[in-house]
């Protein structure tokens, strides 16, 4: 379960600059509870998808300081790693997770995990590079889209995925050579607030929106940008995304649609 960030602007920005450098840090700061790894990714200059991460946290990660201030893209996004229990802190199960022109970061835990796989290809399955439900979900949307095309394939997987694992949170963002999707499909999926509680004995030190919209997104569009949240920062200027929607973020025009 983790934090995403999402931004789709007319030129290219850094993370920090896209989002504002107070707004920012406050993102950064949900490494108290999601600091099990980071990743970002972005489309270069050249019309290529391009990922970093590692498995530490974000906010003591000089990679992660130095990539976030450099004006890499104009679209991309960035994930902060809580990891589901069981599932190993390592290099191969840190997101995005990515293939070709795509990339994707997931915020939520699929189970049961073998009924997961068994939804997957043989081809699918070697091309696993970690371990994780998260990938599985990602590799399951590349199956779709090889077969039915981008949107169709993105939506189709989805609907399967929710039918499958209702109480699961799908929410992801996927970057892809056109658009930036962001899937908020999580209405059934309980908050985590037993784990949060763990973590923090006093329930007013639980960081904004984590005990009770922790699956909430909300987006900002502004006249040359568009930007895509999970919970846990404050604005009156953060729209909620609709529950149960895939929204589509144009690259070129920054036109929203929902699939």
């Amino acid at each position: 379960m983790c934090r995403l960030l999402g931004y789709v602007n007319t030129q290219p920005t850094s993370v920090r600059d896209a989002l504002g450098s107070e707004a920012f840090d406050a993102f950064t700061a949900l490494t108290c509870v999601h600091g099990d790894g980071w990743g970002m990714a972005w489309r270069d200059d050249q019309g290529h998808t391009q990922t970093r991460s590692a498995p530490d946290s974000a906010a003591s990660d000089a990679d992660f300081l130095a990539l976030s201030g450099t004006a890499l893209s104009s679209a991309g996004f960035l994930h902060l790693r809580w990891a589901t229990d069981g599932l190993p802190v390592a290099p191969e199960n840190t997101h995005p997770f990515s293939s070709g022109q795509f990339a994707m970061a997931h915020n939520g835990s699929i189970k049961p995990m073998d009924r997961l796989r068994d939804l997957l290809s043989p081809a699918s399955l070697e091309a696993m590079v970690g371990v994780t439900d998260s990938e599985m979900y990602f590799r399951f949307i590349l199956e779709h889209i090889s077969s039915y095309g981008e949107n169709e394939g993105i939506a189709m997987a989805v609907k399967i995925m929710s039918e499958q694992f209702p109480t699961s949170s799908l929410n992801a963002l996927l970057l892809s050579e056109s658009a930036l999707y962001a899937i908020h499909m999580s209405t059934w999926a309980p908050p985590p607030i037993e784990d949060l509680r763990v973590m923090f004995e006093d329930e007013d030190d639980i960081p904004h929106g984590h005990a009770d919209a922790y699956f909430d997104m909300a987006y900002d569009i502004t006249e040359d940008s568009v930007h895509i949240v999970s919970s846990g920062l404050v604005g009156d200027h953060w729209l909620p995304v609709p529950r149960d929607t895939i929204l589509r973020i144009d690259l070129l025009t920054r036109e929203v649609t929902t699939l």
